[in-house]
Order: structure tokens, then sequence, then C-alpha cells
């Protein structure tokens, strides 16, 4: 998660971010031993070593929030639509998060953020199928016949899904609507609201309930709250046990 040095030295509070531009042009920073002058350079505060006047920056510290993302907040650290951001729900915490994989817009639940990287990528990377679970509201009362396409994997424009598990958990025929249980590995754009629409029963409301052992229990919409060290942990060995 790379960032402009002049960013990473003014959020260091050393100086002010024009302050920092002129550090850098001036010759007294570095970066892993070597003085850099570019202000376009950028740099991983988490990782790089970066000196300003031979005074070491300190290393930004790894944070991993859970948060319980509404309906109506964009999944992404900017918007250039201007509209919310879930790092907006996390405007205390002073490090700079992105969130790991995305929600859409009009889907709400579970979401992780976080600055470190190496973990990001190994939840999100389809090899170590990393489990999320959905609760949909589905419009029709889809058959048994329906949901064993998504169970085996259905066909979309972006290539076969791999198998779902599914469930119906309960039916409101005066409605017309069930809400059903799905769980998948995978993250591609709007899965599982595209997997229903291709059975004939799409989707009207839908919210992520949990993340391999992780769940919203005790938080409120809006809401989040730190993972404990060993949440942290057990997330970092669930991925590495994958690998191997």
């Amino acid at each position: 998660m790379s960032e402009r040095l002049q960013k990473i030295i003014s959020r260091a509070g050393i100086a002010s971010r024009r302050h920092a531009e002129d550090l850098i042009v001036g010759g007294r920073v570095k970066v892993n031993g070597k003085v850099v002058t570019e202000l376009g350079c950028k740099v991983d505060a988490r990782r790089d070593r970066v000196e300003v006047d031979g005074n070491l920056l300190a290393k930004e510290k790894n944070v991993y929030i859970l948060l319980y993302k509404p309906k109506g907040i964009v999944s992404t650290a900017q918007d250039p639509e201007g509209r919310r951001t879930v790092t907006d729900l996390v405007s205390d915490i002073p490090e700079r998060l992105y969130p790991v994989g995305r929600l859409d817009y009009n889907t709400e639940g579970l979401l992780l953020l976080t600055n470190d990287g190496d973990l990001t990528h190994a939840l999100t990377h389809p090899s170590n199928k990393v489990f999320k679970t959905y609760v949909a509201e589905v419009a029709g009362i889809p058959t048994e016949e329906k949901l064993d396409k998504l169970r085996l994997g259905i066909k979309l424009e972006d290539g076969v899904t791999a198998p779902a598990r599914v469930k119906i958990m309960d039916v409101n025929r005066e409605k017309n609507v069930a809400k059903i249980e799905i769980i998948i590995h995978e993250g591609r754009n709007r899965q599982i609201r595209r997997m229903f629409e291709a059975i004939g029963n799409p989707v009207n409301k839908l919210k992520r309930v949990q993340l391999a052992f992780l769940t919203l229990e005790g938080l409120r919409r809006g809401r989040y709250r730190r993972l404990a060290n060993e949440e942290v942990e057990s997330l970092k060995k669930l991925t590495d046990e994958r690998k191997g």
C-alpha cells in the first residue's frame, strides 16, 4: 500500500505536506538509505525505511478493523462521485486503512479494513478459499433444482463460479420471497447478485454475515471494532495453512 512520500512525512508530524515537499526537493530525505528528491516517489510506510535529516520515521503499525457496513456506503478509500465511503466510518483512526475486498453499494454486512497488504492479499486470493457467508432475500421461491445450479457452479459472463453452499432459511409465500444462506470463497464483482439473477431469482436484500470465523456479533450498523490479536493470528494461520 504505497503512498506519496510527502504524505507519509506529513502524517508522521514532521512537517506540513508543503514543507515535506521542500524537504524532499532539498535532498534531506532518504528512503532505504538512498536520497530521494522526486516528489512523485511512493513508498510503503510499513516496510520502507524513511529518514528525514537522519532521523528515522517510526513505521506505521498494522491495524485490523471489523466494520458493519450499512447500505449506501461505498467500499473504497475514496469516491470520485463524493459519496460516503467505508473509511469515513473509521475516520477517527489515524492510520490509512483499505477495505479487504468489497461489498457493493446496496449490500450491507461484515467488511474488514486494514493497512496490512500481505494479509489483504492472502484473504482475497481465490486459491486460499476463505469462505464468506451471506444471507440473501430473493424474489420468488427457487426450487432445489435451481439451487443445485449454484451448488455445482453456474456460468456467468466472466466464467463458471466455484461451487457454493446454499440452503433455504425461510420462505414467505404471501410476499413470494425467500431468505437464503449462501457461502462462497470467490470475490467477483456483484457475484451473488449475478448468480441469483442467472437462476431467475434476483436479490432484493443482501447481507454478509460471516468471513472465515468472524461474525457481526455485538456490532450495530455503521460501527466497528478492532480485531483481537488472537483473531489476527488465526486469520494469518488460516491463510498460511491454505497456501500449504
